[in-house]
């Protein structure tokens, strides 16, 4: 039974330490754009049957169920670790290429490989080449492209990319498609504030901003992240007192070995 009820801990003080690493992550990330945070899931082990003790057990219960067993379980396991992906608050830059979405959907990305992924950080920027890239330098899907020319740059709720002229006229270079899943938490987080499409999260959806439940794009504003920092150290607080308990938990079953070790007869 001791060693059991070691173990037991044991599995405790490894989901806390998991839980505190999660916790962490989203704490240091909370001035991160378009970050979602994590929650980290639990489930409890398999269960045994011990057959009760007569002897320990008082006459009347013995008596009446003389085969009694009991369950005792054998611990915890971490099962998962989930995104949340509420809405972040929506924050003014005065960026013209910042666009935050207000709502549902991604913005998709190229990488280098020619492999899409997804993201909700639309702090776009202008490379060499006059395309529209993220932070890391990965091309806008639809790539949009700019040339020597534009004087400034208008995106409209829909995604509709129009750009003024030097010579004052205006064009429409194309439209920012977003895409949505039925399952976005079961995306791959990959780093770099993108996402990689699953079999949990299913294929994406592909269309137009403010309709069909897509979210709004909001020119000149970035999406924070929406990590409440009083939350995750109110859970931060909670996940170090219950590792605490597990801890003298092991402490309490060492003392008792102690002492059954050095009964005498």
């Amino acid at each position: 039974m001791a060693t059991r009820a070691l173990r037991t801990a044991a599995s405790g003080l490894y989901a806390q330490q998991l839980n505190v690493e999660v916790i962490s992550n989203n704490i240091a990330n909370v001035n991160t754009t378009g970050f979602k945070k994590n929650k980290a899931e639990f489930q409890d082990l398999m269960y045994q049957e011990v057959q009760v003790n007569p002897t320990q057990a008082s006459d009347a219960f013995a008596k009446a169920a003389p085969s009694a067993k009991i369950q005792v379980g054998n611990g915890v396991q971490s099962s998962s670790t989930q995104k949340i992906f509420k809405q972040g608050d929506i924050v003014a830059s005065g960026n013209q290429l910042d666009i935050a979405i207000q709502g549902d959907g991604l913005f998709q990305v190229r990488k280098s490989d020619g492999t899409i992924v997804y993201t909700r950080d639309g702090s776009f920027k202008i490379n060499s080449e006059g395309k529209l890239v993220t932070s890391g330098g990965y091309l806008l899907e639809p790539e949009i492209g700019l040339n020597d020319s534009v004087q400034s740059i208008s995106i409209s709720r829909d995604g509709s990319v129009d750009v003024l002229q030097n010579d004052g006229t205006t064009s429409t270079l194309g439209t920012i498609e977003l895409a949505k899943f039925m399952n976005p938490s079961g995306l791959l987080a990959m780093g770099n504030n993108l996402y990689a499409e699953t079999e949990s999260s299913g294929a994406p959806i592909l269309g137009t901003a403010g309709s069909k439940g897509f979210g709004e794009i909001n020119q000149g504003f970035l999406e924070s992240s929406n990590v409440d920092i009083v939350e995750e150290m109110v859970a931060m607080i909670t996940a170090q007192r219950a590792y605490e308990i597990n801890s003298k938990t092991v402490k309490t079953v060492e003392e008792m070995m102690t002492m059954a070790n050095n009964l005498k007869t």
